[in-house]
C-alpha cells in the first residue's frame, strides 16, 4: 500500500493498488467515520429511538437547534467515509450538488436541525441522484470543520466529496 500521509495523491496512488491487489486495499483509503466520532470528548449524542421527539410549533426548526459544545480537528483534511441521509441546498440538473448530511432521516426538515457539530455540508462536483429524503448514503472525500450557517442550520464540518453511493 501509499505510505505516508494520506493525501490526494497518495489516494490515487491507493485507488490505483486497490484495482490490482485484493479488495482489502480500497477499505484503507478512507477513515470510516460514526456520527458519534464527530462530537467533542464527553458530549453525549442522541439515540435513534430519541430523534423526532423534540416538540415543535409554529417557530422555525432553525431557531430550535440545539447549542453545539465545539467541533472536533481530527480528521480535518483527511479522506473518510460518512454515513447519513441528505437535505438537498443545491441542484445541477437533476442531480443534488450541495447539501447537508444529517444522521437522521428528517432532521433539517420535519423536525428541529442537530447541534452543528452533527452536520456536515456536503459539495460535489458530480451531482448525485438522490432517491430522496429517506435514502441513506455514504459519502467520500476530504472532511475539515467548518462554520457556515444556511436557512436551516448552523453547520460544523463540510466535505468534499469524491463519491456518494447508498448506504448497504
Amino acid at each position: 500500500m501509499v505510505n505516508g500521509p494520506l493525501t490526494r495523491r497518495n489516494l490515487l496512488l491507493a485507488i490505483t493498488a486497490a484495482s490490482v491487489l485484493p479488495n482489502t486495499a480500497l477499505a484503507e483509503a478512507f477513515v470510516d467515520l460514526e456520527w458519534e466520532d464527530l462530537l467533542p470528548e464527553g458530549q453525549a449524542f442522541v439515540p435513534n429511538v430519541l430523534r423526532g421527539l423534540i416538540p415543535h410549533d409554529e417557530q422555525s426548526l432553525a431557531s430550535q437547534q440545539p447549542q453545539s459544545s465545539g467541533v472536533r480537528t481530527d480528521w480535518n483534511g483527511q479522506i473518510v467515509r460518512l454515513p447519513g441521509f441528505i437535505v438537498p441546498i443545491e441542484y445541477s440538473g437533476t442531480g443534488v450538488s450541495a447539501f447537508i448530511l444529517v444522521p437522521f432521516v428528517g432532521a433539517c426538515v420535519h423536525v428541529p436541525p442537530p447541534p452543528a457539530n452533527q452536520l456536515v455540508f456536503v459539495t460535489t462536483e458530480k451531482p448525485y441522484e438522490s432517491k430522496g429524503l429517506y435514502e441513506p448514503v455514504n459519502v467520500i472525500g476530504m472532511f475539515g470543520t467548518s462554520s457556515m450557517r444556511t436557512q436551516l442550520a448552523e453547520i460544523g464540518y463540510a466535505l468534499s466529496a469524491d463519491r456518494i453511493e447508498p448506504y448497504t
